[in-house]
This record gives structure tokens, sequence and C-alpha cells, in this order.
């Protein structure tokens, strides 16, 4: 009986599964995509309309332009890739300053891009942005957004199947403490085990294709050694295990940038 409850449980997930296959630009990784394209963009505009209802916007022209001039110039980019690099996205791109002291910054489905004020003293230049920029668009064409949320379907289903089973198995007056514990274990097992390495790797990803999308735009990818070396300045005294962590070590982070170096390299050229 138990095992007809976990098939049962897991067969609309292994047939989805089946069908849900796509591969990262420029990185060939495989990854599992249970949300449809228009479903993810629309989950993006409804989240950018919630940023902007709540968060201040920045009032200061000079820092508006220089987010739309390097937003432009990297959608640009992400529009036109050589060598079918990735598919175009067709986006409808927007870019917004944030006047909030975070070093933060991020690109939602759809193309929909916003800058907080606290990330400038970090890019300090113009390419220094872009380093930021094209990291977060290429978190975007990678459809790391909707990998996580089929991440997630996967890691809530699976949890269930697992409740199934606990639930089949645990009698006497201790099940409802007892089944309630383990589902919750299982969540963080699920959440450490791997919805954290993948995001780390996707990290890793929209490192790689954000310098080539600010090599595209003319922007010299070695100045993301230079940021991210700031970043590591900024950091150090809160940061966090990288296993514990969704971004990579700094120092992995790193090494990795200056390995992805030439391959970046092939795409720049510089503009007056």
């Amino acid at each position: 009986m138990l095992r007809v409850l976990l098939l049962v449980s897991a067969l609309p997930l292994m047939t989805a599964l089946l069908a849900a296959c796509e591969s990262v630009p420029v990185t060939g990784r495989s990854q599992m995509m249970l949300v449809s394209e228009g479903e993810e963009r629309a989950l993006g505009v409804q989240a950018y309309r919630e940023v902007l209802a709540k968060e201040p916007l920045s009032a200061d022209p000079d820092a508006n332009q220089l987010v739309e001039k390097v937003g432009r110039r990297i959608a640009a980019a992400a529009e036109r890739p050589p060598n079918n690099l990735w598919p175009p996205p067709h986006y409808r791109w927007d870019f917004r300053t944030v006047e909030k002291n975070e070093a933060n910054a991020f690109c939602l489905p759809g193309g929909k891009v916003v800058v907080y004020t606290g990330i400038f003293p970090i890019t300090q230049t113009e390419a220094g942005l872009a380093v930021v920029v094209g990291h977060e668009v290429a978190h975007a064409l990678a459809r790391h957004a909707a990998e996580r949320l089929s991440d997630q379907k996967v890691a809530t289903v699976g949890a269930a199947a697992a409740g199934i089973a606990l639930a089949a198995t645990i009698g006497g007056s201790s099940r409802p403490i007892v089944v309630p514990a383990m589902m919750a274990a299982l969540g963080a097992g699920a959440t450490y085990g791997f919805i954290l390495p993948m995001s780390r790797t996707q990290e890793s990803e929209a490192d790689r294709i954000g310098l080539i999308l600010m090599a595209l735009a003319g922007y010299d990818p070695r100045e993301a050694i230079v940021v991210w070396e700031r970043m590591q300045a900024a950091s150090t005294g809160n940061r966090k295990s990288e296993w514990l962590s969704t971004h990579p070590a700094d120092a992995t982070r790193l090494n990795d940038i200056r390995r992805w170096m030439p391959e970046a390299l092939q795409y720049y050229r510089p503009r007056g």
C-alpha cells in the first residue's frame, strides 16, 4: 500500500519532469522547467509593480541617466546575441533607480531592472555598473527565476510524498508530533541540499553570461574583477559559509571570473 501511495503522489511530477528540460545559454547546463515563460513574465511584472509601489525612486537625474544608459546598452546586447548564444528575449525593458542605501540590484523576468543607489560606492564607474547590470540581466536570460520556482515545486511535491509515507508508517499517540517534525526536517534538507546549491550554480552562470553581455555592450569585462574585489571588501565580516549561502564564496567567484575572462574578451570591442 505504501508503494502505491508514493507512486500515485509522484506520478504527476515524474510525467512533468520528462517533458520539462531546457539548457542554460553559454554553459549548456540542463535545467528543469515546470513554469512557462508566459507565467514567469507575468510574475515578474507583478513583482515589479509591487517594488515600484513601495520603494523610493531616485530623483537624482545623474543616477537615473547612468542606470538607463548602462541598462539600454546591456539590453541591446541581450537582444542581439552573436552565434545564437541565447534566444533573443524580446523583453519590454524598463530601468529604475531606487534611492536606498543598500548594495542591491535585480532584473525581474521580462526585463524589469532595478538598481539601488547603495551599490554605486561599489560599482563607482559606468563599466562597474555594467558588471552588476550584466549579471542581473544574465539571470533573466537564463530563466533562473522560473527554474527556482520549478525547483520549489519539486521540493514541495517530494516532501508531500515523504509525508504520505510517514503518515502511513507512523502510528500511535506520537504521530501528530512526529510527522510535522519530520516534515520540517525534510523541508530543511530540500533547502540546504538542493535549492541553495542550485542557486550558487545560477549565480556562477550569471557571472559568466554577464561578462559576455558587458563585453558585447562595449564595456571591458576585466572591470568585473575590480568590482567583485570591492564587493568582497565591503562584505568582510558579514559572510556566511559557502555551503549555507546562495552565492559563491568571494574567492571562488573571483577565480571563476578570471578563468572565464578569455571567453568574454573575445566579444569585447571598446566604444568611444
